[in-house]
């Protein structure tokens, strides 16, 4: 007779869960945020036996479609993130803009993953670039600017063009400014950023890195400290989004794929992540050899790991769920040496777009009853994201070619 394994002890001070009843004992986890991450969470929830509540910014949002109770609340809203946090064992996220003073009135009445302390180096990037230079991560050149005159001191000292860069609340290119000299015509925005953020400690400023590609290393810590890795992969965008995402990152030096997935897991101690950390990276030759520098951090489930469903043995999702119920990490090995994903981005001209995209299965499905869709159940607008398709198999180009034409079918902007 197997005798079950007794309860892991608490690492922390966190109170008691809610007294509540549970179905089988399992419990229940609520995401703030009703976005497709959350969406996303389900289908790992309903495997492992947990339930998962929503608090979502609408009735009609993305997770809100396929997870109940998704009641509606704002993220800046105390007493609804207070309640909320009252009817869950542990309080995850779908974004990172829960304000400080929420994350810790949610820390007073349940387990809250990642906390305020991590969370606010996702939050803000002036914040991240101080922290993440003390931990001796390799970053680019930056400076916190507050006018005119700093922001021209500090390109004197790294070179034109210049980032312009909002410290809270830019997402997918948004609040990103490039500036390529003293004339430039953005100087109009930047002018108006700079006097906006005057009281606010000013913008974060860095050099415009010539990069030769862009990676992301994807990893997840539990609150006892375990960790994990996924491959290093390769990402690219499309007018600041992320469009395409191959894994394992092709041709990367495995020095190089080894270190980056050090410094990911360093960051991730060093700044007491709990759940997915995303760590977007600058690939870049410096005196022959290839380095990397840190763009951004995601504290949550991110685009680049989207692949991991169906290409790995445990999806950065199900992962997520595990570290913040401080249940052991699945294994993260690949499933296939390739997989390809790709967005599905709502096409730019009115008159490509499918009149549904359901509809667009039929085609899919038929060209390739491997592939994988994704759909998040939004409406169709330029540029947003709508979902994701994988493919995975043994042959890059193949598997590249095979996910390409069924987000792009999907997308309008092929028709056969």
């Amino acid at each position: 007779m197997t005798t079950a394994p007794a309860p892991r002890p608490r690492t922390d001070d966190r109170p008691d869960p809610a007294p509540y009843a549970r179905p089988g004992g399992f419990p229940v986890v609520g995401v703030v945020g009703g976005g497709q991450l959350a969406r996303m969470m389900q289908p790992a929830a309903t495997a492992l036996g947990l339930r998962l509540r929503v608090l979502a910014e609408g009735p009609g949002t993305s997770a809100a479609q396929v997870i109940t109770p998704a009641p509606v609340g704002a993220a800046d809203d105390l007493e609804a993130l207070v309640a909320f946090a009252a009817e869950c064992d542990a309080v995850t996220f779908d974004h990172e803009h829960v304000p400080g003073e929420g994350l810790r009135a949610m820390a007073g009445v349940t387990s809250v993953q990642p906390g305020a302390d991590a969370l606010v180096h996702a939050q803000d990037k002036v914040v991240m670039r101080e922290r993440l230079t003390a931990l001796g991560v390799p970053c680019p050149r930056w400076a916190r600017v507050a006018d005119r005159a700093a922001v021209e001191a500090f390109a004197a000292q790294a070179g034109w063009p210049v980032v312009l860069k909002t410290p809270r609340g830019g997402y997918d290119g948004k609040g990103v400014l490039v500036l390529d000299g003293p004339a430039d015509a953005g100087w109009a925005t930047a002018d108006a950023w700079l006097a906006d953020w005057a009281g606010r400690g000013g913008l974060l400023a860095e050099e415009h890195v010539a990069f030769t590609r862009e990676l992301a290393a994807l990893v997840v810590r539990s609150p006892s400290g375990q960790a994990a890795a996924w491959p290093v992969v390769e990402t690219v965008q499309r007018d600041g989004v992320c469009h395409e995402v191959t894994a394992p990152a092709p041709g990367l030096d495995p020095d190089l794929g080894a270190r980056l997935t050090e410094v990911a897991l360093r960051i991730a101690g060093g700044l007491g992540v709990t759940g997915v950390l995303a760590v977007e990276v600058f690939e870049v030759e410096r005196d022959g050899r290839p380095e990397v520098l840190v763009n951004e951090l995601a504290m949550r489930p991110h685009n680049s790991g989207h692949w991991s469903i169906d290409g790995a043995v445990t999806s950065q999702f199900e992962n997520h769920l595990r570290a913040v119920l401080d249940l052991p990490l699945g294994s993260t090995q690949p499933r296939a040496p390739w997989t390809v994903m790709v967005n599905v981005l709502g096409p730019r001209r009115i008159e490509a777009r499918h009149e549904d995209l359901y509809r667009s299965y039929l085609h899919v499905m038929a060209h390739d009853p491997a592939v994988k869709v994704h759909l998040y159940g939004k409406e169709q607008r330029p540029g947003r994201k709508l979902g994701h398709v994988t493919a995975y198999g043994e042959d890059l180009d193949t598997v590249r070619a095979r996910a390409r034409h069924a987000a792009a079918f999907i997308a309008g902007e092929i028709d056969e």
